[in-house]
């Protein structure tokens, strides 16, 4: 079983469009289960749901600034999230990249870990607090910081995949990879600095299906679901013959 994990959650696992009371509802149920089991967590949630800077149809807005407004709907997130965590008997808290007094606390790695050993589920918002960075890339460097054993990565599917598993049923799914397969094969994972970030760290990434009830924490306490990512992929590094759930 993991002791530490950070958790990357797409800002679409809270609302297609805003945020839906059902999907968060499903996310304080994985969440409180999983710290059920004594395992710390921090949680970098994306802004998708709301607003991704760098998709904006603005031209007269500079890129820098539609980043920073992306980090903020990371933030919206994770104080809905973290709240409602709080109503369900959970201790959680939000620490920023970008200073917001009054509404969260700064990010700082000693009080993220003093938070996680204290028993709070800890939400990591804002991004890295710079533009041009995803949130995969933020939460690669949020999980070396706190010392995460790993970093998993809630998907729409429940691994990685040869190819895109809606548009393509030939499309095969990894039980195991290594980094570089996933660089030389630009299985789009994550993006080039998070993976990179993970590889020279042997931070290993596990990438599954956080949809499926109770699959936190089965993840968490070493189930065999979804891909793992390492340095040596051993002798699992073939595409399982897996039909897609």
């Amino acid at each position: 079983m993991l002791r530490r994990a950070l958790v990357k959650i797409s800002g679409e696992a809270l609302g297609t469009r805003g945020l839906a009371g059902e999907s968060i509802s499903l996310l304080v149920s994985q969440i409180t289960e999983a710290t059920a089991l004594g395992v710390q967590i921090g949680i970098v949630l994306g802004g998708g749901n709301i607003l991704r800077g760098r998709d904006l149809d603005l031209p007269a807005v500079r890129r820098p600034i539609r980043d920073r407004m992306g980090m903020l709907a990371t933030v919206v997130n994770a104080l809905a999230a973290a709240d409602s965590l709080i109503a369900a008997g959970q201790s959680a808290v939000v620490l920023t990249a970008t200073p917001m007094p009054g509404v969260a606390e700064h990010f700082r790695m000693e009080t993220a870990r003093e938070h996680l050993e204290g028993g709070k589920v800890v939400f990591l918002a804002g991004g890295t607090g710079h533009p041009y960075f995803t949130t995969d890339t933020a939460a690669a460097l949020r999980a070396l910081e706190i010392g995460a054993d790993a970093l998993l990565k809630a998907t729409k599917v429940d691994g990685v995949y040869s190819a895109d598993p809606v548009d393509n049923e030939d499309a095969v799914r990894y039980d195991a990879l290594s980094y570089d397969q996933v660089l030389e094969q630009k299985l789009g994972v994550m993006d080039l600095t998070a993976i990179t970030l993970c590889r020279e760290n042997h931070l290993p990434v596990y990438v599954f299906d956080m949809r499926v009830p109770g699959n936190l924490a089965r993840m968490l306490c070493g189930e065999p679901i979804g891909t793992r990512i390492s340095g040596d992929a051993m002798r699992r590094d073939r595409p399982s013959d897996r039909v897609p759930s």
